[in-house]
């Protein structure tokens, strides 16, 4: 595909308007302009750039709505809760941005509470889109007082460190979405390091806003129209596959919301 996709390009063809044509002409663009191959990427890195969109940029999102549809079902008063702040800000209209920036519940013996957002926050804790982070010392480091000779392979857990009770507290293994009421900073003894489902520093997720924006445009429409619970059939089996993902899949029985609401 990727040949006859290039052989095309170098007989004048326009590209294909899709992430692989995209790649493959910014990449002989540049090998045009600079008359050096060593300026462009090869094949391989072509091919890996397309998986890590694809597991980055669609994976990651895909499991988090399953989990979230998982956890909802299994504590259906914060399915509630989130469908009532959903249908006071949106009524039956689809989501838009400048909405989707007031999902908030106003409880008169409560703090001001954003419901789905909490929500989501809670469930890449739990269930963070990867379990763990790898990085090769690139040089000779110290951390900590450790030295870290170059080569050395560096994994943050960040499954373990999200479930860590010294951290987060007695209930680190329960489904809290109300922990994250005031913030991600307070929400933990550690504050905003001891939480990051998308890294952190400078090689933070590029793309973390997006993904909390498409997730919350998804759950916003189907809290809109469905109501759901666990089938009997559901084993609850996380298991890491690049990705943190149920291992028999995700079944759940879906009911429509029948009362449409202003």
């Amino acid at each position: 595909m990727i040949d006859d996709r290039t052989i095309a390009m170098e007989a004048g063809e326009t590209s294909h308007d899709d992430l692989l044509g995209i790649l493959l002409q910014s990449n002989y663009d540049e090998i045009q302009k600079t008359g050096n191959e060593r300026f462009g990427m090869s094949i391989d890195d072509i091919i890996e750039e397309c998986k890590l969109f694809y597991f980055a940029g669609h994976e990651t999102v895909a499991n988090l709505l399953v989990w979230t549809m998982v956890l909802l079902s299994r504590y259906p008063q914060w399915q509630e809760l989130a469908r009532d702040e959903v249908f006071e800000v949106f009524g039956n209209d689809n989501p838009d941005l400048d909405r989707l920036s007031r999902l908030k519940t106003v409880r008169s013996y409560l703090l001001i509470l954003c419901a789905v957002n909490m929500i989501l926050l809670e469930v890449l804790r739990l269930y963070p889109g990867v379990s763990a982070l790898y990085r090769m010392c690139t040089k000779q480091n110290k951390v900590a007082g450790i030295n870290l000779p170059e080569g050395t392979l560096v994994i943050m857990p960040i499954l373990a460190l999200h479930h860590d009770q010294e951290t987060w507290g007695d209930d680190a293994t329960e489904f809290n979405p109300q922990r994250f009421s005031n913030g991600v900073a307070k929400a933990t003894s550690g504050g905003q390091v001891s939480y990051f489902p998308f890294g952190g520093g400078p090689r933070i997720c590029i793309g973390q806003n997006f993904a909390m924006l498409e997730a919350k445009i998804a759950i916003v429409m189907i809290l809109q129209r469905f109501s759901f619970v666990l089938s009997p059939a559901y084993a609850h089996a996380p298991q890491s596959i690049i990705t943190l993902q149920p291992q028999f899949g995700a079944h759940l029985i879906l009911r429509k919301v029948k009362d449409s609401r202003p």
